[in-house]
């Protein structure tokens, strides 16, 4: 009889306990950011050739905004939405060399989250820093699995980092990320967990499942762009056919939450980086990714909290990508204390109701690479000085700054105060940052410099590799932040032709080198191309060997960290990909 009095009290208890979880517990996050995906990619924004059933839904159970707005490229938009402030404010002037990193002292919203008792995790395409402390887990997240780059160069099971350290990925990236996403839910739901999960399709190279481009290789594009420029009909059909990758595994992720019964207690975020990374359908709207004009920095933004938000609710005023941080800690109840002012606004009071509500106006800019617009809730003032009225003319087509010249001359100042007050000095060296922790510093050849005859796989250099590597002149150079001294792990990542076995080299900062010799052969074929839907720019890939070279002393102190040949007894000294120094003393 005791032993049924004690059950009774306990399922008294487990019930008490539950129920008080689910009054007090902080809502989870679950924040999803497509790469390079246009405004006009998904179904629920009018395109027909393509079906985003999954996230569509986040918008027609939740709030969705119809004048979003984002930066014109990858790195920034990623470091607004991290900090709640202009990227230009934050040293985010470029999306390679250094320049997508985010200033240190810099709160973001990882940090925040945590700071409230959060677990908190990031999957997929970082693109703001790679090396400790601008490494995600430098910023806020306990976890991380993924690229730190800005782009990769193949999405099926290549070379990640799992927390600073060297992995393998699973099959498909967004499949693989959304996997990691899957576990990181069922591992916490009891607990209070912010994921970010910023992935990196349809971002070119144009690789998908064949699952997914077996259903759309073959169809007839019914919304088709009408602007000047010409339409690659193949890579939109990549494009779309990777989106429908990304809402089948925006499916997944709901199916989890509702079979851990979490959708009650999670607020799940669905937005993309930029305009479309080329000319497609896209609602009529002119520019594309890079651009500053509506159609290069509008996105969708859908925000989804079962029986919390208003289902169904469609938001006019305009909105940015540095509000996610004011909006999302205000949702969750979360005291946002940054090191800076945040110059995004907390939309909660839009969600809720944004009929009564007094909204003051407000003026959004988007800037990119010396172009720079202003958006209104009516008009855009376009880099050339143009106006335009955004209600009656998505396109951008007539030009109206004759017809209200004290309108345009209001939309310049704040134009010209905003770039005196906010640009971030590109001319602030911030060398590459070593030694920080004990987690391994990644110091790629996208961030190193070459001298002499050495080239380098491609143009953009996100996911290069050297080559050409012929005489003894030639060095592979870094400018570097040594930020503590102790004896460091050397490890290369290289490929050398058997013929050129024997080769001797050096890495070499300020007085200390460490020599070593080339005694193996690796010499793999490059790959991608057998998986392009339509052709590349990036580079391609190829696996490069891992090889310990030794330890050298490195002293605290700024300078040129160098990898020179000191012999090369036939044509090469080896092609390079990657150095990574771990601080082992």
């Amino acid at each position: 009889m005791k032993s049924v009095f004690y059950l009774f009290l306990l399922i008294v208890f487990v019930h008490c306990k539950n129920s008080q979880e689910k009054v007090t517990r902080k809502p989870n996050i679950v924040f999803i950011l497509a790469d390079d995906q246009g405004w006009g990619d998904l179904s629920f924004n009018g395109n027909k050739n393509v079906q985003t059933p999954n996230i569509d839904s986040i918008a027609h159970n939740g709030v969705h905004f119809k004048n979003f707005y984002v930066s014109p490229v990858c790195s920034p938009t990623r470091a607004e939405i991290l900090t709640g402030r202009y990227a230009t404010r934050l040293g985010v002037y470029s999306t390679s060399a250094g320049g997508e990193r985010i200033n240190l002292g810099e709160t973001t919203i990882a940090e925040i989250f945590k700071n409230a008792g959060y677990t908190t995790a990031a999957y997929g395409k970082w693109h703001n820093g790679t090396q400790p402390p601008y490494h995600p887990n430098s910023r806020g997240f306990d976890d991380y699995y993924g690229f730190a780059s800005g782009h990769w160069g193949h999405y099926f099971s290549p070379m990640l980092e799992h927390n600073g350290e060297i992995v393998k990925g699973d099959g498909f990236l967004v499949d693989d990320f959304v996997n990691k996403g899957m576990d990181f839910i069922t591992e916490n739901a009891h607990q209070p967990f912010f994921l970010y999960l910023p992935l990196n399709t349809p971002h070119s190279p144009m690789q998908v499942p064949e699952e997914f481009w077996n259903k759309m290789k073959n169809k007839d594009l019914i919304d088709k762009y009408h602007g000047a420029e010409q339409e690659d009909i193949i890579f939109t059909k990549a494009a779309l056919a990777m989106t429908e990758n990304i809402d089948w595994n925006v499916g997944r992720l709901k199916q989890r939450l509702k079979d851990l019964n979490l959708e009650e207690n999670t607020i799940i975020v669905y937005m993309t980086d930029n305009g479309p990374n080329g000319w497609r359908w896209n609602g009529g709207m002119r520019g594309k990714k890079g651009s500053t004009d509506e159609g290069g920095v509008k996105s969708p933004l859908f925000i989804q909290w079962k029986n919390k938000l208003p289902k169904g609710k469609s938001i006019a005023q305009i909105a940015s990508s540095i509000d996610l941080l004011p909006t999302l800690s205000g949702l969750a109840g979360i005291d946002a204390k940054t090191n800076h002012g945040l110059d995004g606004r907390n939309l909660h009071p839009l969600i809720i109701d944004s009929t009564s509500i007094k909204w003051t106006d407000r003026t959004i800019v988007n800037h990119w690479r010396g172009k720079t617009s202003v958006r209104t809730q009516k008009y855009r003032l376009d880099d050339d000085g143009r106006l335009y009225d955004m209600d009656t003319d998505l396109g951008q087509t007539i030009n109206i700054a004759d017809k209200f010249p004290k309108l345009l001359d209001s939309l310049k100042k704040i134009k010209y105060k905003w770039l005196k007050e906010i640009t971030f000095p590109k001319n602030n060296p911030r060398p590459f940052t070593v030694g920080f922790s004990n987690q391994p510093t990644h110091l790629p050849a996208r961030d190193a410099v070459s001298e002499g005859e050495i080239l380098r796989s491609n143009r953009y250099p996100n996911d290069s590799y050297f080559y050409n590597w012929t005489n003894l002149f030639d060095k592979i150079n870094w400018t570097v932040e040594v930020l503590n001294d102790g004896v460091y792990e050397a490890e290369i990542y290289y490929s050398c032709a058997k013929e050129n076995i024997g080769s001797s080299f050096q890495l070499s900062f300020g007085n200390n080198t460490l020599k070593t010799l080339i005694t193996e052969a690796h010499d793999p074929v490059l790959y991608g191309m057998e998986k392009d839907k339509s052709p590349r720019i990036e580079s391609y890939v190829k696996d490069f060997k891992p090889l310990k070279i030794g330890r050298i002393q490195l002293e605290k102190g700024i300078g040129k960290l160098s990898l020179s040949a000191t012999e090369i007894p036939s044509k090469e000294v080896m092609d390079f990909r990657l150095l990574i120094l771990t601080r082992v003393e």
